[in-house]
């Protein structure tokens, strides 16, 4: 019997997978069979349903203390193209998106002058103008820059936060889960420890969260699978995460430029569909169209995708990474990305609650 064909009976058992059942998935060339696994969980979970929303991406400053090794998007403040959001400014960036948009999606880098009650004006004013949005907001590093420049706590953090408006958490600044990576291209970024602990705070706090994975850079396939199994245990002792989303480095305009290729689109389907199967107590799973492109985001929902993100408006951190994809999808065309895939569209709010089925 092949390692896959085990795996399946594992799956239809509900046996938890192992390390390496993980390796095998990763390993093995048949690239159909692997998506037809990951389809068929995802069918099981969610039906022929896939979720899209309609949201604006806000990436308020690209200055950033931080200086990762792999990162494209930040700037020192001298240089021409540094810039900083103020308040008044993300408001009207907001105000420009047609009526109905139902998240507001904020990240940006560890701002070197900014204090916190920037962040809480921001968020409080954006829930003012737009009570009916969702403010998704802050990753974990961001919140950890938050506790130092503020001296509370993460947990204090995050209440002073979510007083302000604050609804969910974007699962950004994991990275992987790697002390090797970590200290070769993010030294300055909090390691998993404290990532997990934002992350479960936030749990506690009834502020729902997603996670991320990036891959495609220095990673090894068992620093890989060692992170999904780390999620896994995550969401089991302190549940709360609503979408994983794996993300593939984009190297253009970064010091990684010329030293690696950018993974093609077989270990993109593989790293999604091993995604799903290891993930079995995650509700949804991520094909993030920014990232793999729309075309390959339409293959990635036959390969245990349920969600391809949303409308976005203008994204500038994969951008400046290189990224081809547009900086923004009409919901007509969400709609049209995923029938043509066979799939029944559903426009979500940010909580995965249904807005409207497109049959």
């Amino acid at each position: 019997m092949s390692d896959l064909r085990e795996i399946e009976e594992k799956i239809d058992n509900n046996q938890a997978l192992n390390f390496e059942d993980a390796k095998a998935i990763l390993r093995s060339n048949d690239l159909i069979e692997i998506g037809r696994l990951a389809r068929k969980i995802k069918l099981k979970k969610t039906g022929k349903k896939v979720y899209f929303v309609f949201n604006k991406h806000i990436n308020y400053t690209n200055l950033c203390v931080s200086k990762c090794k792999f990162c494209a998007f930040y700037r020192n403040g001298d240089e021409p193209d540094a810039y900083t959001m103020e308040v008044d400014k993300i408001i009207e960036e907001i105000s420009q998106m047609p009526e109905g948009i139902r998240e507001v999606h904020i990240v940006g880098g560890l701002h070197p002058t900014k204090p916190f009650s920037y962040y809480l004006d921001m968020v409080s004013s954006i829930k003012k103008h737009f009570p009916n949005v969702n403010v998704k907001a802050f990753t974990a590093v961001e919140i950890d820059y938050f506790s130092k420049l503020s001296g509370l706590d993460y947990e204090g953090v995050l209440k002073e936060l979510k007083r302000a408006g604050l609804d969910s958490m974007p699962g950004g600044g994991a990275e992987v889960f790697s002390e090797r990576v970590r200290k070769k291209l993010y030294p300055n970024k909090i390691p998993y420890e404290k990532w997990a602990e934002v992350h479960a705070i936030a749990h506690k706090l009834n502020i729902p969260t997603n996670a991320t994975l990036l891959f495609g850079h220095i990673e090894t396939d068992d620093e890989i699978i060692d992170h999904l199994f780390k999620l896994r245990k995550l969401q089991e002792e302190h549940p709360g995460f609503l979408c994983f989303i794996p993300l593939s480095f984009h190297p253009a305009n970064t010091p990684l430029e010329g030293k690696i290729e950018k993974v093609d689109a077989v270990k993109e389907l593989k790293v999604l569909a091993l995604s799903r199967i290891i993930l079995d107590n995650f509700p949804h799973i991520k094909a993030y169209w920014v990232m793999l492109s729309p075309k390959i985001g339409q293959i990635g929902l036959h390969f245990g995708a349920d969600d391809i993100d949303g409308t976005i408006g203008q994204e500038r951190v994969t951008h400046a990474a290189g990224a081809k994809s547009p900086l923004g999808l009409a919901k007509e065309q969400m709609v049209n990305l995923i029938k043509n895939a066979g799939f029944v569209p559903v426009e979500r709010d940010a909580l995965y609650n249904e807005i409207e089925v497109f049959n």
